[in-house]
């Protein structure tokens, strides 16, 4: 599924190729966007900037005309040049924008929508995006706070509410509290001032190194070698995401799983590294 990090080498690619030119060619399968090239035009307008804000990818054209696409589980966007096969079925295609050098293609993309900046800003469920992770501006205490909205929450549903802090999705909240030797099922409410900054700033850390220049950004759909071991084996890429009955890759015991009731998806974790109790309760059990 794509996460945040997929969401911006996207977005990184299609501006790279396409900030600055104009649209010769707009076409779409979805009702609601052929009837705005219908009536405003697409085609004639030129790209201002391509973004990605959590989950979201933000195609601004001139003319305050912004295309706003999730990929949800299965969507992708493609870059190609004038005339290069494209790699997926054209059956899968539901958009797609032409300039004079190359053709952005949106493959199964389940949400697009075309918006204003006024009706962007009342679009629900991305005008409550809390902190992108990879934003330049990023403000880790707006995002440390929110999380504390919500006390009562499991750790590793908080990590993934897009209000909350936008951009982690099921595989780096696994490897996330893994890393800061959090147990994704203890309340958020039982994290102390250290555990949140760390699970903030690890999540940040994590999603930045799988967008350094030099990974794959030629196709832009997600291609599977993330990584948060820092180690160069494809097999040992991760430390828990999806590893359940294997050792862990710190102590040997094995890796369990489970799915959270609030929201049924699966967290993957140490029982020996990332235990329930909190670091003072296991200080004060050493200490007894």
């Amino acid at each position: 599924m794509p996460e945040g990090d997929t969401i911006f080498r996207a977005a990184r690619t299609l501006q790279r190729a396409l900030a600055g030119q104009v649209v010769t060619k707009f076409e779409s399968v979805l009702p609601k966007l052929t009837r705005v090239e219908f009536d405003s035009g697409v085609a004639g307008r030129t790209i201002e900037k391509v973004e990605a804000n959590g989950k979201w990818m933000l195609m601004h054209f001139s003319g305050d005309l912004i295309l706003l696409s999730h990929m949800l589980m299965s969507g992708s966007w493609h870059i190609y040049r004038i005339g290069e096969p494209w790699q997926r079925r054209a059956v899968d295609m539901r958009i797609v924008v032409e300039t004079a050098t190359f053709v952005a293609v949106a493959f199964n993309v389940p949400v697009a929508e075309f918006h204003n900046a006024a009706s962007l800003a009342r679009r629900r469920g991305f005008n409550t995006l809390g902190p992108s992770v990879l934003a330049e501006d990023f403000a880790a205490d707006v995002a440390m706070a929110r999380l504390q909205s919500r006390p009562e929450e499991e750790t590793g549903v908080a990590l993934m509410t897009q209000s909350l802090l936008a951009g982690i999705g099921n595989v780096y909240k696994s490897e996330v509290c893994f890393a800061c030797g959090v147990n994704p099922f203890r309340r958020v409410s039982t994290l102390t001032q250290e555990e949140l900054q760390a699970l903030v700033s690890t999540a940040r850390k994590f999603l930045q190194a799988n967008v350094r220049d030099g990974s794959s950004d030629q196709i832009v759909t997600y291609g599977g070698m993330r990584r948060t071991t820092g180690s160069s084996d494809p097999d040992n890429r991760l430390w828990v995401y999806y590893r359940r009955g294997e050792p862990c890759r710190k102590c040997g015991v094995a890796i369990e799983s489970r799915k959270h009731a609030s929201d049924a998806r699966t967290s993957f974790w140490c029982p020996a590294c990332q235990p329930m109790v909190t670091p003072a309760k296991r200080r004060s059990a050493a200490a007894g």
